[in-house]
């Protein structure tokens, strides 16, 4: 039975590369992992071999690092456009380019007085520490003449110890959990938002001010949302970016309730009045939406697990 081709891309995933600015004693880090995939006129080398149309993907890899000294780095999306406008304009085979990245965050490690008598407490602004919160990531995509710019975080672990309940949920034959009204609210944010931005002759976002901003006001209305239930928290935090920043047309959560249950203490004599809990890896509820803006359509995919 006859066979064709379809959708197919090639490149190089996950090339770690480390920045370094120095703006003389104080040094600048910017840590990305960075894959590149690219489409077009692929058919021969899947039907023949011939690789006549393939940029080896090596020679990504090599345009990463070469890009990152020759460009710098100020944002992981400003050096993903970068990346994906090179490769769709000077090779005529590739068509679209998308460049995943994920970064790293580092801060400054704080030093001692008891240092200035070596080095100068105010003088040390080469250390860093890995920051543990959270990785930031985008996805840009370019064909030529349109950009798509999606980007987020993954691994952002927040929680509510306390305006948090839920009741009043449908109960059958096998329901045993019990109604909440004082609960701990946690769960381990990953967000995608989409920009609005999509041709070079739009006003380009600040991107590094754009996602400070984006974080600020989903972390503001997790906080402040008295939650009945994780989806209206998820709506909420959502809704309060959208009406907060004017570039971003939609958002998806997909937010897994941290779980963490009332130990029973009265086996030992003991009254727990939400104070100790056990907190639950799995199984986890695991709760999902878009979020967009009105009159836009929905672009973002379900599933996030590889974006």
């Amino acid at each position: 039975m006859p066979t064709i081709l379809g959708q197919n891309q090639y490149g190089k995933a996950e090339n770690r590369v480390v920045k370094i600015t120095r703006d003389g004693a104080t040094h600048h880090i910017k840590d990305l992992n960075v894959s590149v995939a690219l489409s077009g006129d692929m058919d021969e080398v899947h039907y023949s071999g011939s690789n006549a149309h393939v940029l080896p993907t090596d020679t990504t890899k090599n345009t990463v690092y070469a890009f990152a000294k020759e460009y710098g780095i100020e944002s992981a999306e400003q050096f993903g456009i970068h990346l994906a406008r090179h490769f769709v304009t000077s090779q005529e085979p590739i068509e679209i380019a998308r460049i995943r990245i994920e970064e790293y965050a580092w801060e400054r490690i704080a030093t001692s007085d008891a240092n200035s008598r070596f080095i100068g407490a105010d003088e040390v602004k080469h250390s860093f520490v890995r920051q543990g919160q959270e990785t930031r990531v985008t996805q840009i995509t370019y064909d030529g003449s349109s950009w798509e710019v999606v980007s987020g975080l993954k691994d952002l672990t927040v929680m509510n110890s306390t305006n948090s309940e839920f009741w009043g949920y449908v109960k059958d034959k096998y329901t045993t959990l019990q109604e909440a009204y004082d609960r701990i609210l946690a769960t381990q944010v990953s967000g995608r938002w989409r920009f609005n931005w999509t041709d070079d002759e739009q006003k380009m976002p600040n991107w590094e001010k754009s996602y400070e901003q984006v974080k600020k006001h989903m972390l503001q209305a997790f906080a402040e949302t008295y939650s009945l239930s994780l989806q209206q928290t998820l709506y909420q935090m959502g809704s309060r970016i959208i009406n907060n920043r004017s570039e971003i047309d939609e958002v998806r959560f997909s937010l897994p309730n941290k779980h963490h249950f009332l130990v029973d203490l009265e086996p030992f004599g003991l009254k727990n009045d939400n104070e100790v809990y056990y907190a639950a890896d799995r199984p986890y509820g695991l709760i999902e939406a878009t979020i967009l803006r009105d009159g836009c359509e929905a672009r973002i995919p379900v599933d996030l697990t590889n974006l």
